[in-house]
């Protein structure tokens, strides 16, 4: 059992470094917090935390191996993940000046579904996960550890991501917070715009070139 916590603390460090690095979800994240409701940005940090568990769902069936190994599938999923990146950040880019504004009441308020779906679809979509825990459940995760205990790791890493941007959407959804970006709020939504480009930019680059990032999990990994 010894032996099983070592690996269980491996695997929190190891995707602790990861969720804490910049990358889609924090970008969408942040966004959610300074535009949207508190509950909203709660709605889309939770919809992160779903996602994982579909990476976690298809490594321990062995279908993230099978999309890893393939070229074809591989693409198309990098493909998928760019295009989606970059419509978040068209709406990103429109942004207005005057300011954030927080989509409360009146107008087309963004609904709680939206929100998580948001949330969902940019981990789930993340070709960068698929290889993240495609290789956490290869290399660091021993065959031998038991199918019930891999699958509490998984749920570790749900809730400890969705924990995560959870803290993150309560501290940008402070008032004060909200107040020191107001000023230029249109520019940092157009800023976090410009990076998801390059994110989905780099996706397209790499199907082109056919290189992928290392196979094995890396601190600069994003989920």
């Amino acid at each position: 059992m010894q032996n099983y916590w070592l690996e269980f603390l491996t695997v929190a460090l190891v995707h602790l470094l990861a969720v804490a690095s910049p990358g889609p979800d924090f970008a969408v994240v942040l966004r959610q917090a300074l535009t949207q409701s508190q509950r909203n940005a709660l709605l889309t940090a939770a919809g992160i935390g779903i996602g994982i568990l579909l990476h976690v769902g298809y490594s321990l069936l062995g279908i993230g191996l099978i999309i890893q190994q393939s070229v074809m599938l591989f693409t198309i999923l990098k493909v998928i993940g760019a295009i989606y990146l970059l419509y978040i950040a068209w709406h990103c880019l429109r942004a207005q000046a005057g300011g954030l504004h927080v989509q409360t009441n009146g107008g087309s308020p963004q609904t709680g579904w939206a929100a998580f779906r948001l949330g969902f679809l940019t981990n789930a979509l993340n070709p960068k996960a698929t290889l993240f825990f495609v290789s956490l459940f290869s290399v660091v995760i021993k065959p031998d550890t038991p199918v019930g205990l891999q699958a509490a790791y998984g749920l570790y890493m749900a809730l400890a991501t969705g924990l995560w941007f959870a803290l993150v959407s309560v501290f940008f959804t402070h008032p004060r917070v909200r107040r020191g970006f107001n000023r230029f709020g249109h520019w940092l939504d157009r800023a976090m715009g410009g990076i998801l480009v390059l994110l989905a930019g780099q996706l397209l680059l790499s199907t082109v070139s056919g290189s992928e990032p290392p196979s094995a999990p890396s601190p600069g990994t994003d989920r």
